[in-house]
């Protein structure tokens, strides 16, 4: 008998959400201080420093700088240095990103039923998230499951997690209020990384792309008491692991912290499942859906930025604009790939009065896709349905997403489609340059070719 994959009404919605990065913004040239006191010169080192100027990240959010004690000792921090680290500066980030979810949600703690959480950057027994739940003062009935081994897909794999004990609560008539926490400190693994460079003299470039956040949200499954209005409706998902690819991209535990294990087929190989993944949740859900929601570009897409190539990919490859991952490309530029943390900060900035004025054509979209990557090489994707609201756009007057546009405040006037942002200006989606952003590695010189195909060959999960 043939299974029936498709999605009815779930009843499932997203009712709050919050990101929380640490106060420091890292430039490229924080790297390249830590690799001049520390290592000699060599081929490799010289390489990836200069890949560290072009991988289109204007700064890096991170708990420290190059001057933290951590990362200057004689000797590379080891895995108990990191994890005392990731207590005592990444658990205050998962509590405020909690605390912003939860106050957005409009509920008090002891409405919480479920707590889903995921880290790839720390190991620990108990894990991170029964610290997070005794500071939030969540009950102590309340039942966790930690998520490990999924790297950057973690944030959507707690969701697709949450949404089935979700379901299970439902089919008992039991209301559900699910909190999915993600937390990342991933550059206080940078002297790990500087070492394996120095000693193997192989092009790594973890320390370049990585960065801290930590990001919550709250789904809620509608039964039970009425709960604020949703901000988005999680209409159904997909999740797939592309075979025989476990040896291409991972994340190994080693004493000086943990090691990126990446290989060059890596941009090829998710290059190519985004099409039927996303037909297959088409398949599943797309009865739901108006006729106006059919093609890739028919909708928003929240991508996890995990590197330049994987967006200008899924641009060619689904035949979307930058615009469509607008959210995706600025969290990327301003803070850096923050591992599981950011999908949910992606998801958060998206619907923010910035990101809208950025939409393909000025015309914000109803229903956004969610994708993102992890080791195995698993794929995971979503629909969710945006409340566009009664009054126009439902935007917090001051989310997260909004209040991090400057450091001073001001609206942030630079050009996030191009990889030169600090050179251009703010301009209308009509006159975004598209195909700067589509061609920016192949828009360097010559003699930085060797960065381009590096890039082109490097996408952390």
């Amino acid at each position: 008998m043939t299974a029936n994959n498709t999605f009815g009404e779930l009843g499932l919605s997203i009712i709050g959400l919050g990101a929380q990065y640490p106060p420091n913004k890292l430039k490229p040239d924080e790297v390249a201080k830590l690799a001049a006191k520390f290592h000699p010169k060599s081929p490799a080192m010289e390489k990836v420093l200069s890949i560290n100027r072009f991988t289109g990240i204007e700064t890096r959010s991170s708990i420290g700088t190059s001057e933290h004690p951590l990362v200057n000792n004689a000797a590379p921090p080891s895995i108990a240095d990191l994890h005392a680290t990731f207590m005592s500066d990444g658990v205050p980030l998962a509590v405020d990103a909690a605390r912003k979810a939860l106050a957005e949600a409009r509920l008090d703690v002891s409405q919480i039923t479920h707590v889903v959480s995921t880290t790839c950057t720390d190991s620990a027994n108990p894990g991170f998230d029964h610290y997070v739940a005794k500071e939030l003062g969540l009950l102590p009935s309340v039942e966790k499951v930690l998520l490990h081994g999924v790297g950057c897909a973690g944030g959507l794999a707690a969701l697709r997690t949450a949404a089935h004990l979700a379901l299970g609560g439902r089919f008992r008539g039991r209301p559900a209020r699910i909190l999915c926490v993600a937390l990342e400190v991933s550059t206080t693994l940078v002297r790990s990384e500087l070492e394996s460079i120095d000693k193997t003299q192989d092009t790594r470039i973890g320390a370049c792309l990585f960065s801290d956040c930590a990001s919550a949200v709250v789904l809620s499954n509608g039964v039970g008491d009425a709960t604020a209005e949703p901000v988005y409706e999680l209409l159904g998902w997909d999740h797939r692991v592309i075979p025989d690819t476990e040896g291409d991209l991972g994340f190994d535990a080693d004493p000086l912290g943990w090691k990126v294990v990446l290989s060059n087929r890596v941009p090829k190989l998710t290059e190519q499942v985004l099409e039927p993944a996303f037909a297959d949740l088409m398949a599943s859900i797309g009865h739901q859906l108006p006729e106006t929601y059919r093609t890739a570009p028919d909708f928003d897409w929240a991508m996890h930025p995990g590197g330049l190539t994987i967006l200008t990919n899924a641009e060619r490859t689904l035949k979307i604009s930058a615009e469509h991952m607008r959210a995706s490309y600025h969290r990327y530029m301003e803070h850096g790939n923050s591992s599981s943390a950011t999908i949910f900060s992606v998801m958060d900035h998206l619907r923010s009065k910035e990101m809208d004025s950025y939409a393909p054509g000025g015309r914000i979209k109803e229903y956004v896709v969610g994708c993102a990557f992890g080791p195995g090489i698993s794929v995971e994707m979503c629909m969710l349905k945006r409340n566009m609201g009664a009054r126009g756009i439902q935007t917090p007057p001051e989310t997260d997403s909004e209040a991090s546009r400057s450091e001073g405040g001001e609206e942030d006037d630079r050009d996030w489609t191009s990889l030169d942002g600090e050179k251009q200006t703010c301009r209308t989606p009509a006159e975004a340059p598209l195909e700067q952003t589509r061609n920016a590695e192949t828009a360097l010189t010559e003699e930085e070719g060797f960065i381009a195909e590096a890039l082109a060959g490097v996408e952390l999960d």
